[in-house]
């Protein structure tokens, strides 16, 4: 009989993420924090979104961290969805 451990990843009392990996749990749990911050960020500057439209919009935000900071460091969209879709094709190529 072997023994093995999983993490759970809850948010809002849905269970969201079930991994034998803590590092990925990890991530996964502090990238429902960031969306958590931003979702309540866009509520608090007044703009109104039904509550899974910013769900939605905050972890998408929060999961693309790296390219928002891209963007809002005045990247051109272009460069960076031209690399964003060559990293998906990246993928699929060796998958």
């Amino acid at each position: 009989m072997a023994i093995s451990t999983q993490y759970v990843v809850t948010h809002k009392g849905v269970e969201k993420l079930v991994t034998s990996d803590k590092k990925a749990a990890d991530q996964y749990d502090k990238m429902l924090e960031v969306a958590d911050n931003l979702a309540g960020y866009i509520h608090a500057k007044g703009i109104k979104l039904e509550v899974d439209t910013a769900e939605e919009l905050s972890i998408l935000l929060a999961k693309n961290k790296d390219i928002v900071a891209r963007l809002l460091k005045g990247a051109p969209l272009e460069n960076v969805l031209e690399a964003e879709s060559a990293e998906v094709v990246k993928l699929k190529a060796n998958g």
